[in-house]
């Protein structure tokens, strides 16, 4: 029999759907691949995926039954990996999972599967990011009393980032954008985010810092300089607990 070969769009909803055609068209999982890349595969039958809604969310439902939510959010997050291979990973993952009879925390207890254990490593990567930026994101409020925020993180994670802030800031009109990927998390006060994606982000005018934001910045910074101790500065130690990466997104190094 020869290998099928789903070619994937780099979003979930594409991957997803190919994950809902691989077991309703009966492929041999052991023969079948899904693939982000256009390199070709000789000998294989090349099947283009073009995003379902209604498929998607008939994944969701079933991973979400069958592994519970923390290991759903779990695949989420590898697909929000920049890696590659992730589509053939989380696909390989779920297929074990559910040959397995997985229930609800045991997903990843097979990390001598080499596709679960690359599932759970991704997972994990984009997990770290997801609380590196939830602790050094800054807001910056503009002219017009906006709430601002400039990122730029290794991964595609503004999904995982917004319900956190929409969370702890329900009242207040906010914007976090992943100038990376030219997207905007845009919430309004007391109502659902939603995002934005232009490839002219980075040409968006953004207002003007507010005089109470200018004058809270210049005391955040005079304070973070004053409790400095010179002699315990510790420079290789303040890059790991800090990466330099954040740096230029946070008003204390600015």
């Amino acid at each position: 029999m020869s290998m099928v070969v789903y070619r994937c769009q780099d979003s979930l909803e594409s991957i997803f759907t190919a994950i809902f055609r691989a077991y309703e068209e009966k492929r041999n999982h052991e023969e079948t691949m899904l693939c982000l890349t256009d390199d070709p595969i000789f000998f294989a039958e090349d099947i283009a995926v073009s995003p379902d809604a209604e498929k998607t969310h008939r994944v969701m439902n079933t991973l979400k039954r069958r592994f519970g939510t923390d290991n759903y959010l779990s695949l989420c997050m590898a697909l929000a990996s920049e890696d590659q291979e992730k589509a053939q990973a989380v696909y390989r993952t779920v297929v074990s999972g559910l040959r397995r009879g997985c229930r609800q925390g045991q997903l990843f207890d097979n990390l001598a599967d080499r596709d679960v254990h690359k599932a759970f490593a991704l997972a994990r990567s984009v997990s770290t990011e997801v609380g590196h930026q939830k602790q050094f994101l800054r807001f910056q409020e503009l002219d017009n009393g906006l709430l601002y925020s400039r990122i730029g993180p290794k991964y595609d994670v503004l999904v995982f980032i917004m319900p956190h802030f929409a969370d702890r800031l329900p009242i207040e009109n906010f914007v976090i954008y992943d100038e990376k990927r030219s997207l905007f998390g845009i919430h309004p006060a007391q109502k659902e985010w939603y995002f934005f994606r232009g490839e002219d982000g980075d040409k968006v005018t953004v207002p003007g810092l507010s005089e109470d934001e200018m004058t809270y910045q210049e005391l955040f910074r005079q304070f973070c300089h004053t409790i400095t101790i010179e002699g315990r500065r510790n420079a290789q130690l303040q890059k790991g607990m800090l990466p330099l990466r954040f740096r230029e997104y946070m008003v204390e190094f600015q």
